[in-house]
């Protein structure tokens, strides 16, 4: 195993190139807005990760398929919350909270973690025929919770598929800390791709809350009451004109189907996206679809360890974790073009 150490002295407005062998090259640039990117690229494609800015995954293409959502943002920007950058196909939705806040809340959108300022970021070359990128965060208050973070992302040889991980320890001496994670993958819609899972519809029920963030209109809120007395699952992108404002699906513990979840959108040119994890770690998914001329996503899949409705929710739920001093939780995700 190789490792280097990356520096913020490595990432200019040009690109320069760091690392290359027969089967990956990485680049490293920054965006205009200040941004340091990596350029992690195989014989399929690329992705764009941003090492010290949450370990964002900014852009994700393969066999020329853009797998990210469309969305209004050219380049990423410094923020406090993912609301100042929302243009990534992948960021981190916790830790110590999760989701949009409620009216008991007091948390950012998301959490505090998603846009966290890296301390530190790592290139990895495996014997393996794997590159890896990985980084670190250390959290810490005055009176407060203190853990830290690492998230990596793996890419293999000859692959559009690609790990995620994230583990998170509670570095406190004597102070348990709560854990919420979701794994944010802002997919793109594709018109009339078929959602499949090994996970039956019936585990899946519509939200019916509404965040502060969506704005009910008369012809949303007859679709939405339609889709409450059906039952029905959207598991087809034929209807964009319904799916504005968001439509949220969440799903029961997938722990009581199968103790490895396999989700995918398949696309009409035989192409299809995958999501696969482990239940035991991660046992609740939600589907969020929209579809606006500003914002078209389909995240046909969002595994977490609860839904995205905020730590007040998780709470009443039962979902809200709690790490005690010295815990350590692991978490990873398989995703990306399958064929």
């Amino acid at each position: 195993m190789k490792q280097i150490n990356l520096s913020h002295a490595m990432f200019s407005d040009a690109k320069y190139l760091l690392y290359e062998d027969d089967n990956f090259k990485v680049e490293t640039y920054k965006f205009p807005a200040g941004v340091e990117a990596l350029k992690v690229s195989n014989n399929r494609g690329y992705l764009t990760l941003l090492p010290f800015y949450g370990l964002i995954i900014w852009d994700a293409v393969f066999d020329g398929i853009n797998l990210k959502e469309k969305d209004g943002f050219t380049q990423p920007h410094w923020g406090e919350q993912i609301a100042d950058t929302y243009g990534a196909f992948e960021f981190t939705s916790g830790l110590l909270a999760n989701g949009n806040p409620g009216p008991e809340d007091d948390h950012v959108q998301h959490g505090e973690a998603a846009t966290a300022r890296m301390d530190h970021a790592y290139l990895e070359i495996g014997d393996d025929d794997a590159i890896t990128v990985q980084s670190d965060y250390e959290y810490i208050k005055g009176f407060g919770d203190h853990y830290i973070a690492k998230p990596s992302v793996t890419l293999h040889k000859d692959s559009g598929l690609f790990d995620i991980r994230q583990s998170v320890k509670n570095l406190s001496n004597y102070a348990p800390m709560t854990l919420q994670y979701m794994c944010h993958l802002c997919y793109a819609y594709v018109e009339n791709a078929v959602m499949t899972s090994n996970i039956p519809d019936e585990a899946f029920q519509l939200r019916t809350s509404i965040p502060a963030h969506v704005h009910p209109t008369p012809e949303w809120t007859k679709f939405t009451n339609e889709l409450v007395e059906s039952g029905k699952m959207i598991d087809k992108l034929d209807d964009a004109s319904h799916y504005d404002p968001e439509i949220v699906f969440f799903s029961t513990d997938l722990r009581e189907f199968t103790d490895k979840a396999e989700f995918r959108m398949e696309l009409d040119d035989g192409h299809n996206f995958l999501t696969a994890f482990d239940t035991a770690s991660l046992p609740i998914v939600t589907r969020w679809i929209l579809y606006n001329a500003d914002q078209q996503v389909a995240a046909y899949c969002l595994p977490a360890t609860c839904t995205p409705e905020g730590q007040a929710a998780a709470k009443k739920a039962g979902t809200l974790i709690t790490l005690q001093p010295g815990e350590e939780k692991e978490f990873h995700v398989i995703t990306g073009l399958e064929k």
